[in-house]
């Protein structure tokens, strides 16, 4: 008799509720045929994950004289004889303008997340909008459709948005580090951050922001390369510096990073938080104008 069939209605309706779990936290979907036992990694396999962890350089600046003196930061960055990595940096200079980026980003086989993800999600708003927001990844519902923030966090940051006059019809860019989506919206791994990093990079150039806004740690590691935590970063003002498109000069970029807005979910005392950042954005953007 089959040994599944034989438990009883309560078993299997304890089988289905965990089940249901797992699809709520995001595992909803299987990538290898036979489960993997990472207790039993070699310690080989371990250095190998750890090697991993590289993310590529850029040139970032203190704003605000209430940035700590000494930061944290990676002490390994990407070695740029990676094949993938120039690859991405060819087609990313050949871009010159976001339609060009998004048909070159979908050339690019050099992240193996594209492999598993069902649509490529590339960005939403306006062209040369006043404020750029750049999250992590795509989840589930943005992997669904091909369209960025559109979950229920994407509808919170909306939302929150319309309160202080901006919105993706009239003012502002959204966008993710990754344009595909880690399985089960798991944590990207270093390399796969960093294999995408000229596609983000010329994302900025062609959209060229007055204010740049970072939604959670991931986004704010990959642009500064600083490990600190979102929580004790977060609402400081810095310089982000980058090369002017088709110009021989440099635009520096006033950027500001905050909360997630999937974390406010988890965390809704931490809304005031992320409130009074988008508050400072908005203070920001009036001082330019």
């Amino acid at each position: 008799m089959n040994t599944f069939s034989s438990k009883t209605r309560k078993q299997q309706a304890i089988y289905a509720e965990a089940l249901k779990w797992h699809i709520d936290a995001g595992a909803d979907e299987a990538i290898n045929d036979i489960p993997t036992n990472f207790l039993a990694l070699t310690k080989t396999a371990k250095q190998s994950s750890e090697s991993d962890k590289t993310l590529p350089t850029n040139s970032v600046n203190e704003f605000s004289k209430n940035e700590p003196k000494t930061q944290k930061k990676s002490s390994i960055n990407l070695n740029t004889n990676n094949e993938n990595f120039e690859t991405a940096e060819k087609l990313a200079e050949k871009s010159l303008s976001l339609s060009s980026l998004k048909r070159n980003i979908s050339k690019f086989e050099g992240c193996r997340l594209k492999s598993t993800a069902t649509n490529l999600v590339f960005g939403a708003g306006q062209v040369e909008a006043d404020v750029m927001f750049i999250g992590e990844a795509p989840g589930r519902e943005e992997d669904r459709d091909g369209a960025p923030f559109i979950g229920v966090s994407g509808q919170l940051l909306d939302l929150m948005l319309s309160y202080i006059g901006l919105s993706r019809d009239q003012n502002i860019y959204i966008t993710n580090i990754l344009p595909w989506r880690p399985p089960g919206n798991r944590h990207p791994t270093d390399t796969e951050v960093a294999s995408c990093m000229p596609f983000v990079k010329r994302h900025i150039q062609l959209v060229s922001p007055r204010v740049l806004v970072l939604l959670g740690g991931a986004a704010y590691k990959a642009l500064t390369n600083n490990s600190e935590g979102i929580t004790r970063v977060r609402g400081k003002w810095f310089e982000y510096e980058q090369p002017v498109l088709s110009k021989a000069e440099t635009q520096i970029i006033p950027t500001v990073a905050t909360l997630h807005p999937a974390y406010i979910l988890r965390q809704p005392a931490q809304k005031k938080a992320i409130w009074k950042d988008l508050i400072s954005v908005r203070n920001r953007l009036n001082n330019i104008n």
